[in-house]
């Protein structure tokens, strides 16, 4: 995913489908200098990553 994409999805105000290794994930932002978003899993808000945008795919 590119850094404008992954910063559209963010904007948005309805969820779009977004995974990170085949899990669904919410992207709750984006490092535009690092190509990295700060995420977690739907099922557990409180674990959060930073992730290459390379490995999140949009369904």
């Amino acid at each position: 995913m590119d850094n404008q994409r992954a910063k559209d999805i963010v904007s948005y105000p309805v969820m779009v489908d977004v995974t990170y290794n085949d899990m669904p994930i919410y992207i709750e932002a984006v490092n535009e200098n690092n190509n990295t978003a700060k995420i977690h899993f739907l099922d557990q808000p409180e674990n959060k990553q930073e992730v290459s945008l390379n490995n999140l795919i949009e369904h």
